[in-house]
């Protein structure tokens, strides 16, 4: 998956850096049940807005991108709103390698989960359980299952509750409320699927 997005980079087919910030995110930080900022995980963080979102708002941000030319991007848009962001080049099916320590309060996805092989998302959750704080709370975005050439192949609830195992239990998963997606993926259909740690 890892080569198909370094392709989508260089060829400036980049749907996702061009979706609005998601009302799901926002809930869990601004809304009337915040969380308290401590810190947090943004896997796929691509150009940085979701890590610099966060970073405003008070929490410490690790990023994890593999595409050299996002992450550059990444933090010239931290430097420019005057946040620390860390930013990192890894996969996010080694988390391990990257030498972090655990306590994530926060567990970001918009978009890396639905596009991994089976044993990838096993390898995804590992990283992400050894990583997480107790309290911690996962949100991952995910098209339905489905075939769609070379766009993600999706992931249904289940997928999502299997992957993470009995480490965490699945809170809900609902339709994206924003979601402005290119019309060959009309019939996506996104989700955000809320995890807390168990």
């Amino acid at each position: 998956m890892g080569t198909s997005y370094r392709l989508a980079y260089w060829l400036g087919f980049t749907p996702w850096e061009r979706q609005p910030l998601p009302p799901e995110l926002e809930a869990l930080v601004e809304g009337p049940g915040a969380l308290p900022p401590g810190k947090a995980l943004d896997l796929g963080c691509g150009r940085g807005a979701h890590a610099v979102y966060l970073a405003s708002h008070g929490w410490k941000v690790t990023g994890v991108d593999l595409v050299t030319g996002a992450l550059e991007k990444a933090r010239r848009r931290a430097a420019e709103a005057g946040v620390d962001v860390q930013l990192l080049e890894g996969d996010v099916t080694r988390l391990g390698a990257l030498g972090l320590s655990p306590g994530y309060r926060l567990v970001l996805d918009a978009g890396c989960f639905h596009g991994l092989s089976d044993p990838e998302r096993a390898a995804y959750a590992r990283g992400v359980t050894a990583l997480r704080a107790p309290d911690a709370v996962a949100l991952l975005f995910a098209f339905a299952r489905g075939w769609r050439g070379p766009a993600p192949r999706g992931a249904s609830a289940e997928d999502v509750a299997s992957a993470f195992g009995p480490s965490w239990r699945l809170v809900r998963s609902e339709p994206a409320r924003e979601s402005r997606l290119p019309r060959p993926l009309k019939n996506a259909r996104p989700m955000w699927h809320l995890l807390r740690a168990s």
